[in-house]
């Protein structure tokens, strides 16, 4: 939303680009794109809404979440590297009934913190006074010139921290559909086949595949690139739920889960940098087998998470001096 405010070139075409794409929702698609831009192009009221929800609502919400994760943090405590749970039941505690491996907040954390926001503002400080323009990427030179509906860009890309999603929104064709089609199909029949699962369950589960099938096929692929490149956010929020893993820390786990994590942030800078680039049959393709990685990362992530030898957990948290 804060993208549109500057009014420039990309801001005005990548506004209209983003809205548009809620046109392809079935039936409120053109209703719904036409309620957030507040008429029929990007403009004036549109530009007030976005400034109303940048510089209001938006903050709200992330105040919101701001105390939700104190209290949590208060609640549950700090993780450590070796993913022991000092709260624990059966946690050795002191007379009072505090963790013995619990540390002050201060000054460790906060210590810790400082430092972190040092190097933090040192490296924002570098860009803003000595590369704002970080080569384009970070502020590009259309942005430069005002927004002119008249003119479009010849090549509209998002920022770049959103450019692995913009990649899994171009990667859904026509052609990708068939191959999520056999994908859904393939997954229920394991589920069915591998399974221990009721027979009422199992006819429920054939039933839903041919239903999610038939809508796959029926809604414009157009569509279903939006849900993708919303799901992609989405899914982070459910890995506490789909990590089946026993030992939480990387240190106990087998050590090819490490190349897995690796392949999976290689892929992630691969698409980002397919999304700053014109579309192309290549890149395409490279985009659509970066996108089926990406979710079955996550979505096969119950099942191979626990896989392996792991290594014997502590029962309290060790301490290596680097």
């Amino acid at each position: 939303m804060g993208y549109l405010l500057p009014w420039g070139q990309m801001s005005y075409w990548g506004a209209q680009v983003i809205v548009n794409l809620f046109s392809a929702v079935p039936v409120i698609g053109p209703d719904l794109a036409l309620l957030i831009r507040g008429d029929f192009v990007v403009g004036d009221a549109t530009l007030n809404r976005f400034f109303s929800f940048h510089v209001i609502a938006v903050p709200l919400v992330l105040l919101g979440l701001v105390v939700a994760h104190i209290i949590a943090l208060h609640e549950v405590g700090s993780n450590n590297p070796d993913g022991v749970e000092i709260k624990a039941a059966d946690a050795p505690k002191d007379a009072k009934g505090n963790p013995l491996d619990g540390i002050p907040f201060h000054p460790y954390y906060t210590v810790h913190d400082i430092l972190s926001v040092s190097v933090f503002l040192m490296a924002f400080s570098a860009v803003v006074f000595f590369a704002p323009e970080f080569g384009g990427y970070f502020l590009e030179y259309n942005n430069f010139i005002p927004a002119d509906p008249l003119t479009t860009p010849l090549h509209i890309a998002p920022v770049w921290y959103f450019t692995p999603f913009y990649s899994m929104l171009r990667a859904i064709t026509t052609e990708m559909m068939y191959v999520l089609v056999l994908c859904v199909v393939v997954g229920a029949f394991l589920a069915v086949a591998k399974g221990k699962l009721p027979s009422l369950l199992k006819g429920g589960l054939v039933g839903a595949t041919i239903v999610i099938c038939v809508l796959l096929l029926s809604i414009d692929a157009k569509f279903w690139g939006v849900v993708v490149m919303g799901a992609a956010v989405i899914i982070l929020f459910f890995l506490p739920w789909l990590d089946y893993s026993p030992a939480k820390s990387i240190r106990y786990r087998p050590d090819w889960h490490k190349y897995v994590y690796a392949v999976f942030v290689i892929n992630f800078l691969i698409l980002g940098y397919l999304g700053v680039k014109p579309p192309s049959p290549i890149g395409e393709r490279v985009s659509q087998v970066g996108t089926l990685f990406y979710f079955g990362f996550f979505l096969l992530m119950p099942w191979w998470s626990k896989l392996g030898t792991f290594k014997q957990v502590p029962d309290r948290v060790t301490f290596t001096p680097h």
